[in-house]
């Protein structure tokens, strides 16, 4: 039962931007290794991110670049399944591999989060961040340390086996499954949807986003998140630090809502829901080798 978890901190709203990685190694059971280093994202730090973790410029001057320490990380992940707890880290380590051109080997991941969300009824639809279930299993941790972090979802990952009594791999392909809450005679059932929330399809086009949207669509904002996930974006109600994309309606293009204000203040790029679904139906096109037929009111 041995794998790596994996955490890290961005300087400002794109993924590509790592300034600091964690990553903690575990084997039967146990904490084995730890790695951890401030990198230098050689882009600009936004003031909301530094906020969160605390690190500046200043403070990764002479720190490594992703593409400088690439080699022991992978050495790190090699033979491991990763995990991270939601999608944001791999997308940060797969957006900095693109940005330096670096090779990325093939990995297992297992995200923790979702892991976390089938394993507790309470924890299905919300209160599955990583600083409630640390205090739900009675692990204190400093949150927003790459290496803290990383070291938590490998606890909450331990955690959620030794409840749930499923394996490493077992868990590995129940992720994949729809989410369905656990009951006390042991019997399941999908949970509904309550929200416009989504996970999204690890093997889509735009896995790493997350999107939030707002003001009024031309189609269904369930609709809107369903297309969304389906070419790999994350979907929140709300603008956050991981944030990386929002989908403005019409009815805000004139009259910026306290979401576009947000999200501008925190330099979350922001796109028209016409600019964002031409690009999330053609990715679609390209994942399913089909024609979508889509009209747009």
């Amino acid at each position: 039962m041995n794998f790596v978890a994996v955490d890290v901190e961005t300087a400002n709203s794109s993924r590509a931007s790592i300034c600091s990685i964690g990553v903690a190694s575990f084997s039967d059971g146990k904490l084995v290794d730890e790695f951890y280093t401030l990198l230098n994202p050689q882009t600009d730090f936004y003031s909301h991110n530094i906020q969160i973790h605390g690190i500046t410029e200043a403070d990764v001057a002479n720190a490594p670049t992703f593409a400088d320490i690439s080699e022991e990380l992978f050495s790190r992940f090699s033979e491991n399944i990763v995990v991270s707890h939601s999608s944001f880290d791999r997308g940060a380590i797969e957006q900095s591999a693109e940005r330096f051109d670096i090779s990325l080997p093939e990995l297992c991941w297992l995200d923790s989060a979702q892991v976390a969300r089938r394993t507790w009824a309470e924890c299905a639809r919300r209160g599955y961040g990583l600083a409630n279930l640390c205090s739900r299993i009675g692990y204190l941790f400093h949150h927003h340390n790459a290496l803290e972090d990383a070291k938590a979802a490998g606890h909450v990952l331990l955690a959620a086996m030794h409840h749930s009594g499923l394996g490493l791999h077992d868990w590995v392909d129940r992720v994949t499954l729809p989410l369905a809450e656990f009951h006390g005679d042991g019997t399941t059932h999908v949970a509904a949807s309550t929200t416009h929330r989504r996970e999204g399809n690890a093997q889509g086009g735009l896995y790493g986003e997350v999107v939030v949207f707002t003001g009024n669509l031309a189609i269904p904002r369930q609709q809107a998140a369903d297309i969304a996930a389906a070419v790999g974006c994350d979907v929140r109600n709300s603008v956050t630090g991981k944030t990386t994309m929002l989908v403005v309606g019409d009815s805000d293009a004139e009259n910026p809502s306290s979401k576009v204000l947000k999200a501008q203040a925190n330099g979350v790029r922001c796109v028209s829901e016409l600019a964002f679904f031409t690009s999330a139906l053609k990715a679609l096109e390209e994942q399913t080798g089909q024609k979508v037929d889509f009209s747009w009111s």
